[in-house]
């Protein structure tokens, strides 16, 4: 439609058109046709999840520039794995567990590229003043998980020869207050976000973590599709350079990442998300990480992992 009419005058016809060639300058200075465009979905809102941090310090130190990539970060609302797979999304995250059943069932052509938590993401708690100090205090408690019993819970029982049947389990969703309200004695729980919320409430808590107990467990990842691993290899290299360099600031500088987690993550509060930052970063570092750089993974790490969840019913 032509702006320029009789309707409008054209003092007013003139503004619009002084407009739209701002609009459209300023659009063309955020393009940077030497740049290659990629998409990153962090797999959740806003926050000091490892994947996330690696992206956002990337972005704002200029790291993916760098590497010849022009980002855009987006967060999802739950809907990250069928965005890749449609291919609106180049780049995402997931739990090593989710990527493991997503290829199974339902067959995704999904593959982890960087492994961020050596050891996993969830654990399980209890409340100090409970008395519980050991996994054989549980027998005879009330044992609450968020959807379905996790193998990590599992795991620990049988490697402390705890009898299961001594132990009520009840599904109680994903509000942690149920362990403070003491509906349940034994809460599983994301570890580096739902410890510090109770302590934030009041409450101390003790942490049990599978790992501790010599148990195979995996965190969160980078994940891409296949056919961007074989079409555009170098498109993946680059991009996990810069999140790499990313990474490597951000375990260095923790005070001026929170700074740029804060950019993305502005109504979230400082001191949660340190502690999840610190959290993270701890189990991000392995005798593989020590010996090959962050992010390394292997495939027997994979393999043990799969066995793991194999044997108790994941």
């Amino acid at each position: 439609m032509n702006l320029i009419n009789k309707h409008i005058p054209l003092a007013s016809a003139a503004l619009v058109l002084a407009a739209m060639m701002i609009l459209t300058l300023a659009a063309c200075a955020k393009f940077d046709p030497t740049l290659e465009r990629v998409t990153f979905m962090a797999g959740f809102k806003p926050q000091a999840n490892l994947p996330f941090v690696a992206a956002y310090v990337a972005k704002e130190l200029g790291y993916f520039e760098d590497q010849g990539l022009d980002v855009d970060i987006r967060h999802s609302t739950g809907e990250h794995l069928k965005l890749l797979v449609a291919g609106d999304v180049d780049f995402t995250t997931a739990a090593a567990s989710s990527v493991l059943k997503r290829r199974a069932d339902p067959g995704l052509p999904i593959v982890a590229f960087s492994l961020f938590g050596q050891r996993g993401e969830q654990a399980l708690i209890v409340l100090k003043e409970s008395g519980i100090r050991t996994v054989e205090d549980w027998e005879g408690r009330i044992f609450g998980y968020k959807i379905s019993v996790p193998p990590d819970y599992l795991a620990i029982l049988n490697a402390n020869g705890i009898d299961r049947s001594t132990i009520t389990e009840v599904r109680v969703g994903f509000d942690p207050r149920i362990l403070t309200e003491q509906r349940v004695d034994i809460l599983a729980v994301f570890k580096s976000n739902e410890p510090d919320t109770l302590r934030r409430l009041g409450f101390e808590v003790e942490v049990f973590d599978a790992a501790d107990y010599g148990v195979i467990t995996m965190g969160l990842t980078f994940i891409t599709l296949e056919d961007i691993i074989k079409e555009h290899p170098d498109k993946v290299q680059r991009f996990l350079k810069a999140a790499m360099k990313g990474l490597e600031f951000a375990f260095s500088n923790t005070e001026e990442t929170l700074d740029i987690v804060l950019k993305y993550a502005d109504k979230e509060d400082r001191d949660h998300m340190r502690f999840m930052l610190l959290t993270e970063k701890m189990d991000a570092i392995s005798s593989v990480t020590e010996e090959n750089g962050l992010g390394w993974m292997s495939r027997q790490q994979w393999q043990d992992y799969h066995d793991t969840l194999l044997e108790y019913g994941a």
